[in-house]
């Protein structure tokens, strides 16, 4: 895919293929470009996706039936959604949900300040449901336990007005500054969003727990304003704190790799070695990435036994890995179904 911002400031998803000869238009992870130019025979695009210049194809060839072929492209307050699907999924429930929730941290006036790429030798359906559950963290995670709770009441919620106690008076704090906080989903937990606090007011996921960036994003009110968790099935999930922001990504290589992409983004007038430096800002992740990886490895290995048989969930600390299954297999079945017959002629 190509993802790329246009003169207009649009955000927009098209194929990575030319509609010559087939040639991939960008062989980069990332960069710029004022127009995207073929490498093979030099065909011209513009942003938008329209062919501008094709070099000799003759009186007859009409170039406004051969621009690139589009991705569906959803830029939900900074945070960019794509689907290969014809017709894509509805969108409005999230899309109003996300720019809500989202706001505050000020996406739009962030810039990336770090990218971590590793490939985890398991399932993507395995890194998804590790990240699902914190019932391995104190045994696997000693600096992400620092400043997030293990406790499982954290992630038991059933609704905007149904959590622990601590849960309920942080977020009457945060909408009380202008943070909207309270636990939402989609009816079926494809995605999902709530503000919750960090370990004894802990500022962000620090070594010292204390902020990594000195300049705030966006609007956020106090430094210890938590995280907020927003995840959406099957490969994301994120943390927007008060001093900056972290994206996952979760590609699937093959059955038994996947690549995980981690994007720290602080405000875009912080100025690394001023406002912050990147081992205070990445050296929790990085180390709670690692540490993860080698959980799914040991465990893609494990399941890879003939002796292997599924035990059961438990039902305090893996209710998100729950969740996720239900609604994996929901999804699958569906598709699966058999679709009607077509009426005899």
């Amino acid at each position: 895919m190509i993802v790329i911002k246009g003169a207009d400031g649009r955000i927009r998803a098209f194929h990575n293929v030319c509609r010559h000869r087939g040639q991939r238009l960008c062989a980069k992870i990332g960069g710029h470009a004022p127009k995207l130019v073929c490498p093979y025979h030099q065909w011209t695009y513009e942003l938008d996706g329209r062919l501008i210049w094709a070099r000799d194809m003759g009186e007859d060839f009409d170039a406004a039936k051969f621009g690139l072929k589009r991705v569906h492209c959803v830029d939900l307050g900074g945070v960019v959604y794509i689907c290969l699907a014809d017709v894509p999924p509805p969108i409005a429930d999230l899309a109003k949900t996300a720019a809500l929730y989202l706001a505050p941290s000020g996406l739009a006036d962030a810039k990336v300040a770090f990218t971590s790429t590793i490939i985890e030798k398991g399932n993507w359906k395995l890194v998804i449901e590790n990240n699902r559950e914190c019932y391995h963290c104190s045994g696997s995670h000693p600096s992400l336990c620092r400043t997030f709770s293990d406790n499982p009441k954290i992630g038991a919620m059933d609704g905007p007005h149904s959590a622990s106690p601590e849960i309920l008076a942080h977020w009457e704090r945060c909408e009380a500054a202008g943070l909207p906080s309270r636990f939402v989903h989609a009816p079926d937990f494809q995605w999902r969003l709530a503000r919750v606090p960090l370990l004894n007011n802990a500022e962000s996921y620090t070594m010292s727990t204390k902020a990594a960036v000195s300049r705030r994003m966006g609007r956020m009110p106090f430094n210890d304003a938590g995280s907020l968790l927003m995840y959406h099935y099957p490969n994301t999930w994120n943390h927007f704190l008060a001093d900056h922001a972290i994206t996952f990504r979760v590609l699937p290589v093959s059955p038994t790799e996947t690549e995980v992409t981690t994007t720290w983004l602080v405000h875009r007038d912080a100025v690394e070695g001023v406002d912050y430096d990147l081992k205070t800002l990445t050296e929790v992740w990085l180390a709670t990435n690692d540490e993860d990886r080698q959980v799914v490895e040991e465990n893609q290995k494990g399941i890879l036994s003939p002796a292997y048989e599924p035990g059961p969930y438990s039902t305090i600390q893996e209710e998100g890995v729950i969740q996720f299954v239900d609604w994996y297999c929901g999804v699958m079945s569906a598709r699966l179904a058999p679709q009607p017959a077509l009426a005899a002629e």
